[in-house]
Parts: structure tokens; C-alpha cells; sequence
């Protein structure tokens, strides 16, 4: 099943999200049906609070892709293809020089901003068995995963931006919020009412 993905102004993309049950009906298909949606849309990650679910749970596809020049060069991406689930995720910690990089979200489309985040991390998670684990990541699969673990705890990119760069993008934001957005993929809308 492929779900429409809710916009900015949606109230589930400010909230906290709740932890996944060991009892969750049905686990491996909603996991199975987020991947399908995420892959329909064209993004390399989707969190539950994106398709309307307020849970700890997202998952996570980044291609091997080479990045040669512009503001991504020099990223490390995985040498084989990184696809995995995150069940009730935890970042136990960040590490090393903050650096820049231009970041979308399906929630916010069209949308681009140059976000600084540690380059290295170091997460505990459950898979979709609810066994925990415990690994380091770094690159672009290390910012993936900081992108989507902000959504379940009620942040998106844009918080991560100045005061003023988020007053340049009031009106873009407003507009997504309103649908006035093309898209290849089913939105649901946030808060605001689309223009007739």
C-alpha cells in the first residue's frame, strides 16, 4: 500500500512520536508498505510521522551513489546499497565537525537548505524481530538517519535553519502547507486550506 505523504503544517510532523509495541498489528507490512511509499516518492528515507503515524519507526534506503563535485563532494556514501528499518531508534551520541549540506523532504517538496550536522553517530535500534543493536555510521548514511530521527521527535530540517533563512522561506513554506506544490507522489495536506 502506498501512503499519501502529509505536508509541512501537518500537526504530526511537531510531535514526539510514540514507541513501537512488541504487539504492533501487523509490523512487517507497514514497514514493507513505508519502503514502497518512500521508493514511489523518490526519497532515501520516510519516518512514520510523514505518512500520518505518530511512531518511533522509519526506514532508510541510500543507493551507492558517487558525488564528485558541488557542495556534496567529498561526502562518503555506502560502498553497497544501505537498506534497513528503524524500530524505536535512539542517538546515543554525534562526533566531529559539523559540516553543510543541501537537505530535501518529501514533506516539504521543492524544498532545499544547507543544514549543518555531525558527520559521525553512534545509534541503538530494534529491528523488525525487536532485537536491539548497536552501530556507528558516518556520511551520508549518518545524515539520513539524523533527518529521519528528527521527525520522530517532532522536528523537520528546517529547524535546524537561522531565524532569518526560515523568515526568506515563509512563503514557500505557507505554500506547501497549502498544496500549492507539484508533485509526482499522493500529499496529504498539513493545517492550511488549499487555494480554490
Amino acid at each position: 500500500m502506498i501512503y499519501p505523504i502529509v505536508s509541512y503544517g501537518a500537526p504530526v510532523l511537531r510531535r514526539q512520536a510514540a514507541e513501537v509495541p512488541e504487539d504492533y498489528p501487523e509490523l512487517s507490512k507497514l514497514v514493507a508498505d513505508m519502503f514502497e511509499t518512500m521508493e514511489k516518492a523518490g526519497g532515501v528515507g520516510l519516518a512514520a510521522p510523514q505518512i500520518d503515524l505518530s511512531l518511533r519507526l522509519f526506514v532508510v534506503d541510500v543507493p551507492p551513489i558517487r558525488l564528485d563535485d558541488g557542495p556534496s563532494a567529498g561526502l562518503k556514501t555506502p560502498a553497497e546499497p544501505f537498506r534497513k528499518a528503524f524500530i524505536n531508534p535512539q542517538l546515543l551520541g554525534e562526533e566531529g565537525e559539523p559540516w553543510g549540506f543541501d537537505e530535501g523532504c518529501l514533506s516539504f517538496p521543492g524544498l532545499y537548505a544547507e543544514v549543518y550536522r555531525k558527520p559521525v553517530i553512534t545509534v541503538r535500534y530494534q529491528d523488525e524481530q525487536f532485537q536491539w543493536h548497536e552501530e556507528t555510521y558516518d556520511g551520508y548514511v549518518a545524515r539520513v538517519f539524523q533527518h529521519e530521527y528528527d521527525h520522530i521527535e517532532g522536528k523537520t530540517f528546517v529547524d535546524h535553519l537561522s531565524t532569518l533563512r526560515r523568515a526568506m522561506l515563509k512563503k514557500r513554506l505557507d505554500k506547501i502547507a497549502r498544496g500549492d506544490v507539484r508533485v509526482e507522489y499522493r500529499m496529504k495536506l498539513g493545517t492550511a486550506k488549499k487555494r480554490q
